[in-house]
């Protein structure tokens, strides 16, 4: 087959490869894609792939939790800003697929069905009806059955899979955290949006999503009433 264009890596068109589909496989009754990676793609063959986004709470000093996974000064910002809910539902209408690491399954999935089941008037009864009704994958390298509401278990190569999803047809994938699952994705360069939420809160220790150099770009910020900051960078 002859193309007479070709995009070479390093183009602005895909920041370090670019993936295009050569075959569709059925495999354990989900339809996978074969993927393979070039050092140049047919221009014909360009796609549009679905991105990655992570929307994380970070605190003044660069921890996504304490020492021990605490999470209790996310709330001490004080009251809600509608405008921060509205945009955690906005982010989340972009998207239908939440991707998740095995350990982060039974802090994030009872949490928002017990909202769902007993808080309807809880201000985030939009977001956690969105957490529960989407689709959910669960990354795990021991467990197959995860209980939790459209929620499915994946045992598959982490890069491969989300290198999979990226090209099958939908809206985005979201990621909320933990924070060894989220460095993974970050270390395999598979985030393409950062929405890095920070706190008016120093915590003087605790957990880093980022375990090496990553340079970033800055696209916009927005200050919230409750004197939280969102910060969205892309890769470069």
């Amino acid at each position: 087959m002859r193309h007479s264009e070709a995009v070479p890596i390093g183009s602005p068109r895909r920041n370090e490869f670019h993936t295009f589909i050569i075959a569709t496989i059925p495999c354990l009754d989900r339809l996978r894609i074969l993927v393979l990676e070039t050092n140049t793609i047919p221009d014909k063959l360009l796609i549009s792939m679905r991105k990655l986004k992570l929307q994380i709470q970070l605190s003044l000093d660069g921890f996504a939790a304490g020492p021990n996974g605490e999470g209790d000064w996310v709330l001490l910002a004080g009251k809600q800003d509608p405008a921060a809910l509205q945009f955690t539902i906005d982010l989340a209408d972009s998207c239908d697929t939440i991707l998740l690491g095995r350990k982060g399954v039974p802090g994030f999935v009872p949490y928002w069905e017990n909202i769902v089941d007993n808080q309807p008037d809880s201000p985030w009864y939009p977001v956690a009806q969105r957490m529960v009704t989407m689709r959910k994958i669960a990354f795990s390298r021991t467990e197959t059955d995860i209980p939790g509401r459209n929620l499915e278990v994946e045992n598959g190569d982490l890069a491969t899979v989300v290198q999979t999803l990226k090209v099958q047809p939908g809206k985005d994938l979201l990621v909320y955290g933990g924070v060894d699952f989220v460095s993974s994705l970050i270390d395999l360069n598979l985030i393409d949006e950062y929405y890095l939420i920070i706190n008016p809160v120093a915590i003087g220790s605790g957990l880093s999503i980022f375990k090496e150099r990553k340079v970033l770009a800055l696209q916009s910020i927005t200050s919230y009433t409750n004197g939280k900051v969102l910060h969205k960078y892309v890769p470069v």
